[in-house]
């Protein structure tokens, strides 16, 4: 396989797994994401999934507008990496350890396109991925040609809001599904991807010092 080819896969790889892991991860936008399915109806679970493709727009402009002026300052992307790792390991243990789901519902009246978009602009959780994951490996893809980082964004959003869609419809019609022992089986599965990623994220960091 070529290496281009081969850094194009990784970075779609990467995109995808990540995506997964947050959109079926809770979260204020999940909680958002089942209330309005249960009050309201599958459609309007899916008009707060598809929330981060409006909210996040400023945010991963503002995220490649910081790396391209860090581009020569590795200690910079060094710390950025390590802040990552730590969050990383953060987000592995607690899904390890993720016991009964009990996700708080709001029942405030609905709208829900705009409540998603408040949601996520308001939530921490964009801000530190972007920040400490999705930033250094949008700066190593730029490093490599922009495909790999159009490559990457596409794959993270593709399942951020395709996993919460799906969710959206199976609340809508079944229930019973965050409570399934496969939807809390996939969430500690993950736990152990997101701490093989801390470990790269660690390398990584180090070969920048």
């Amino acid at each position: 396989m070529p290496k281009g080819m081969a850094y194009v896969n990784e970075f779609l790889l990467s995109g995808l797994v990540f995506g997964f892991a947050a959109g079926i991860s809770p979260g204020p936008l999940m909680a958002m994401t089942i209330s309005e399915s249960l009050k309201y109806g599958s459609r309007e679970g899916v008009k707060v999934a598809v929330s981060p493709f409006i909210t996040d727009i400023l945010i991963v402009l503002t995220i490649l507008f910081l790396l391209i002026n860090l581009e020569s300052h590795s200690m910079s992307i060094a710390i950025i990496s390590f802040a990552g790792a730590l969050y990383l390991l953060y987000l592995g243990v607690e899904s390890i350890l993720t016991g009964n789901l009990d996700i708080e519902i709001d029942t405030k009246k609905s709208g829900s396109l705009k409540k998603g978009i408040i949601v996520n602009f308001l939530s921490p959780h964009p801000y530190l991925f972007w920040i400490t994951i999705g930033g250094p490996i949008l700066f190593r893809a730029l490093e490599i040609d922009i495909a790999s980082s159009i490559l990457f964004i596409a794959g993270f959003y593709s399942l951020l809001v395709g996993s919460k869609i799906v969710i959206a419809i199976f609340v809508g019609r079944f229930r019973s599904f965050l409570k399934s022992n496969y939807y809390l089986y996939t969430i500690r599965a993950l736990g152990m991807v997101y701490i093989i990623f801390a470990v790269f994220f660690l390398r990584q960091g180090f070969k920048m010092l």
